[in-house]
């Protein structure tokens, strides 16, 4: 019955407001950055440890980064993979593990209770440092991942997605798929994912973050806990800087399907761009609020080409996509396509309404704090102020740097970088009956 309790508790204190998120930081021994929240009433703790090991790390061998990531809690130390799950059930924790184009991470989600934390950080800590990557184990998650792989190739919507970051980003460590291709994951060996966690999950490359019901003095045992049997290691080097292409690109790829899904856009914005915050506000309007956007109204509302038509950038540690979608019948991909890009151009040379930035602003900020109500999403914020070395104020300047935006600064913004005479379009369905 213990472990119901438990359960029921990291449920009912997982929703609660924070009016705002003092991050503190500092390094521990073995040089790791930490990043620390206390939020206080709540007897729980979100931690997350992050490595710069992300798919942009995979070089030619694409998905390297996530099977590493996916084999790290098969086995560990003395204990293989049932006995991991039962260590943190025991004690009514949650772990996790996932990777992005650019960072690896793994996350645990406890109670503070003095006798639970430390079993479930043990636990953790052996997984972190010690993971045994072996054979059985790996075959077993290889031979999943190319039944997986396999599999997306009859989805269009992941073609598209793949095609359209191949069209993109060329050469750039972003062009591949996070979780690989078939060519490249059918050659792997367990040799090569203890070669990548021995290069890539190391000290030096480390960043623990501690949000919850822990005093610094906790927070700072735990983050030394954490880290303390990893190797230094290294900074990786830089990744290279996005080429922008300035021809743009219409690709079809036929697929056996009535509906056609369609991927456009260009190369957008990086998480600490100067125009991050106009190009932020001025996709709301364009295609990010929904069923008050302008893409939504002009392809459903008005002429009913689509479900649904959105937009978005998604800023990573380099410049990361500017994606317009919808998905529509073959017959009417031509004329949908038409419409999402004369949309985007009338954006670009008019910019938005006063009117519409004014709700659009009213809409950003209102919903602000629900961004970060519980432990897990202010674990998830932190993370990635730390990781894209935002300012530690970003979420207490956050509004502010919303309500600066302006008419002229959006469309400013959007005139230099998202030009429609660049955009790259990729369609993936049937032919027009």
């Amino acid at each position: 019955m213990r472990i119901s309790f438990v359960g029921l508790i990291l449920f009912i204190f997982s929703f609660s407001a924070f009016s705002a998120a003092k991050i503190e930081h500092w390094k521990t021994k073995q040089n790791s950055a930490v990043f620390y929240v206390e939020t206080q009433g709540l007897p729980m703790v979100d931690i997350r440890v992050v490595f710069d090991a992300g798919s942009a790390r995979d070089g030619y061998q694409q998905g390297l980064a996530s099977l590493t990531s996916a084999l790290l809690n098969t086995g560990a130390g003395d204990l293989n993979a049932d006995q991991i799950a039962q260590q943190f059930e025991n004690v009514g924790a949650q772990f996790g593990a996932g990777v992005s184009r650019d960072m690896a991470w793994l996350s645990l989600r406890s109670l503070t209770d003095k006798k639970l934390l430390n079993s479930a950080l043990q636990t953790m800590q052996t997984i972190i440092a010690e993971p045994k990557f072996n054979e059985n184990d790996f075959q077993r998650e290889k031979s999943r991942r190319l039944a997986s792989l396999k599999h997306r190739e009859e989805s269009p919507a992941a073609i598209a997605n793949m095609a359209f970051f191949n069209t993109l980003y060329k050469d750039h460590p972003y062009a591949h798929p996070s979780s690989g291709i078939v060519e490249t994951v059918s050659g792997f060996t367990a040799e090569n994912l203890k070669d990548f966690y021995k290069q890539f999950y190391v000290a030096s490359n480390a960043m623990v973050v501690i949000v919850g019901d822990v005093g610094q003095k906790q927070a700072k045992e735990i983050a030394e806990l954490l880290v303390a049997n990893l190797a230094a290691g290294d900074v990786p080097v830089a990744l290279p800087e996005v080429s922008f292409s300035r021809t743009g690109v219409d690709q079809h790829i036929e697929f056996p399907s009535a509906q056609t899904h369609v991927l456009a856009g260009v190369i957008g914005k990086h998480r600490k761009d100067k125009d991050y915050f106009d190009l932020y506000v001025g996709n709301h309007i364009l295609g990010g609020s929904g069923l008050v956007s302008q893409l939504f109204a002009e392809v459903r509302e008005k002429r009913g080409l689509a479900y649904s038509a959105y937009s978005y950038f998604s800023p990573m540690l380099r410049k990361g996509p500017f994606t317009m979608g919808l998905q529509t019948r073959n017959d009417q991909t031509a004329e949908a396509v038409k419409v999402m890009k004369n949309t985007l151009k009338q954006f670009v040379d008019k910019g938005p309404t006063e009117k519409a930035l004014i709700a659009a602003k009213k809409n950003i900020t209102g919903g602000f704090v629900m961004r970060f109500d519980t432990n897990r999403k202010l674990t998830s914020y932190v993370s990635m102020i730390g990781f894209y070395k935002l300012p530690l104020d970003y979420l207490d300047k956050f509004q502010e740097k919303i309500e600066s935006v302006t008419v002229e600064s959006i469309k400013d913004a959007f005139k230099r970088r998202v030009k429609p005479e660049f955009i790259h379009t990729i369609t993936v369905g049937g032919g027009a009956s």
